[in-house]
């Protein structure tokens, strides 16, 4: 019998552990999600400015004793609008729903909220980018994080919020427990 050279095994061993790394990959819960050193940590103090008069967002709403949304959205952002019915579902459903504009003109902001409502129960502006957003490790917009009564991050998504989204990743935090 024929002895197999020990070279010829490695082309089927390398595709063997490629194979196995594109299994676990595909297994996580969503691959395209960058991870966020936040979890499990208190969120970051919001130090954001007023939005001409509507409520104003403060760092104390984060640790009010609910468990809420703070979605960093902008005026000029297309997924922002895409996801903005979703958070007027929520809102509607009584889940609290906090904003951040962020990198945004008030008057772009006002107009955006004026033509597709407002969500938000509270709203800052962070204008440059850099007092909020910076902290709480934003890539860009949208952005939205689950935070509870205490203040802890315990969710985050990138992008645009869509109804499976909200269904599968959001809601499990705001089940009764």
């Amino acid at each position: 019998m024929a002895r197999i050279a020990p070279l010829m095994l490695v082309p089927p061993l390398v595709f063997a552990a490629l194979a196995g790394m594109f299994v676990w990959g595909m297994s996580r819960d969503d691959p395209r999600q960058l991870p966020s050193a936040l979890i499990g940590q208190v969120a970051p103090a919001l130090v954001v400015t007023p939005l001409a008069d509507l409520p104003p967002l403060t760092s104390a709403v984060l640790n009010d004793g609910t468990v809420k949304l703070v979605n960093f959205w902008a005026s000029w952002c297309a997924p922002c609008r895409l996801e903005h019915p979703q958070l007027t579902a929520l809102s509607a459903e009584g889940i609290p729903v906090y904003g951040v504009n962020y990198k945004d003109e008030p008057e772009a902001a006002l107009k955006f909220l004026a033509e597709l409502g407002n969500p938000y129960a509270q709203i800052g502006a962070d204008r440059n980018g850099l007092d909020t957003a910076v902290n709480w490790g934003v890539y860009g917009v949208p952005e939205t994080f689950v935070i509870n009564g205490q203040g802890q991050v315990l969710y985050r998504f990138a992008g645009a919020l869509t109804p499976n989204i909200v269904e599968f990743r959001i809601r499990e935090h705001f089940a009764a427990k």
